[in-house]
């Protein structure tokens, strides 16, 4: 794929996920394996687009008192040391990819199919909150690292479906933990030794990273002012399950190779 091609894709992409309060991670994965790009590159490389496209929107979450440290402590709790740990680990091409393409096929599902969010939450019961958030947060951050991932596209259904926060609270959740997640996972990624360090590569894919800021900006603008949420999302889901549907044919042609 060539590079230009690539940078508009991640513009894109950029300016569909951050409409809906996500960083984009898992699809700059599949697009960057897709583009031929090695596979031990590709965790770092999503996970600072992520950082960059999430960061403004926490900015903006926090100034509009959607996203509090007692909401969202609970679920970085673990999650956290798991993303680093994730990070850290080193996996073969062929369960790289796998992971990749079953997560982003359930991510896609989750957006399609979101949970009621009619039912009022329950916010009252602190022991329950953290007994829930802790948990999540600890699995989904041991995904996000290995795979590159910021984790809040799997975050976002299970707090709708327990019940865990408002509507409007979600959004804020969801960017803040797709940013502590992302960090954490960078530099567990980074901190790898020898071949399996991605860092030279890393450096070199800057023109991504200035590609995902300004598509992040557009995307935020227009989810803000003017953009229906469904409508965003769904396309955005269909987007993932094309990819995946991609990846999971790669994977599974690795073994019958």
């Amino acid at each position: 794929m060539p590079l230009l091609l690539l940078i508009g894709l991640f513009l894109l992409v950029a300016a569909a996920y951050s409409s809906v309060g996500f960083g984009g991670g898992s699809t700059y994965n599949a697009l960057l394996i897709l583009s031929g790009t090695d596979f031990r590159l590709v965790p770092s490389i999503a996970l600072s687009c992520n950082i960059l496209v999430v960061s403004g929107g926490v900015y903006h979450y926090v100034r509009a008192g959607s996203l509090s440290a007692g909401k969202l402590l609970p679920f970085i709790a673990l999650s956290m040391p798991m993303a680093w740990l994730g990070g850290r680990l080193p996996v073969s091409e062929q369960v790289f990819i796998g992971l990749l393409g079953f997560s982003l096929l359930v991510a896609a599902v989750q957006m399609l199919l979101k949970p009621d969010a009619s039912k009022a939450p329950d916010t009252t019961n602190t022991a329950r909150y953290w007994l829930l958030a802790a948990p999540m947060g600890g699995f989904i951050g041991l995904l996000a690292g290995i795979t590159g991932i910021g984790g809040g596209i799997f975050l976002a259904p299970l707090i709708y479906l327990f019940h865990l926060a408002p509507a409007r609270t979600v959004a804020g959740i969801t960017s803040g933990f797709i940013l502590v997640n992302s960090i954490a996972g960078l530099a567990g990624q980074l901190m790898k030794a020898g071949e399996n360090s991605p860092l030279d590569g890393w450096i070199q894919a800057w023109p991504l990273f200035i590609a995902v800021v300004i598509g992040g900006q557009i995307g935020s603008h227009l989810g803000a002012y003017h953009l229906p949420e469904n409508w965003t999302k769904r396309l955005t889901a269909v987007l993932m399950l094309y990819v995946a549907v991609r990846l999971i044919w790669r994977w599974a042609g690795m073994y019958m190779a």
